[in-house]
């Protein structure tokens, strides 16, 4: 008797049965509902995002680069130059400090009447600078290196009698002003 009751029953929902299928995600969606329901948690991520592992790979292509790049950067003139004489580099350390404590002093001293002389002095300082570097590149591209270091030295050598001649030379501008100041008071 009751097959006859389901029998009916579906006789008379005969085309009213929907038979479409339904949207995308729809299981996952009911499961998460059911879930829910019973308060159980999901432990299974949702969607996986294109986002995160681009990320990471575009992060690890970055450090990739920035090491190759590190790594197989070229050695400076200083450290080439150090490689064909260590000497050179103790020597010109040595010089290079010197030279800068002469030259901070020079520039200590600048007073109007002594400007002039510093600002030449200057001058030829850059230029016995310049003469410098193009002795380094010369001995990094091979020359003779027992003559390019003789004039490497020559070059530091120079660059400090420069400066105590400088030096010197306002010391006595120095003096003779105060002399005169002395004979003329008031």
């Amino acid at each position: 008797m009751e097959n006859e009751n389901i029998e009916q029953l579906f006789d008379k929902l005969q085309g009213t049965f929907d038979i479409g299928e339904p949207k995308e995600g729809h299981q996952q969606r009911f499961l998460e509902k059911l879930q829910a329901s019973q308060g159980v948690v999901s432990i299974e991520r949702k969607k996986k995002s294109w986002w995160r592992p681009l990320s990471i790979a575009a992060s690890i292509v970055l450090l990739v680069g920035v090491g190759i790049g590190f790594f197989n950067s070229a050695p400076t003139r200083d450290e080439q130059v150090a490689e064909i004489s260590p000497e050179v580099s103790q020597t010109q350390f040595y010089f290079a400090s010197l030279i800068e404590e002469q030259v901070r002093e020079l520039e200590e001293m600048g007073t109007p009447e002594t400007q002039k002389i510093i600002d030449d002095t200057t001058i030829q300082l850059r230029r016995l600078e310049t003469n410098y570097s193009t002795l380094e590149q010369d001995l990094i591209n091979g020359g003779n290196s027992k003559l390019i270091l003789s004039a490497m030295i020559t070059n530091f050598q120079t660059r400090i009698d420069l400066l105590e001649d400088v030096l010197d030379q306002i010391e006595t501008i120095k003096t003779l002003k105060n002399q005169n100041d002395a004979n003329y008071t008031i």
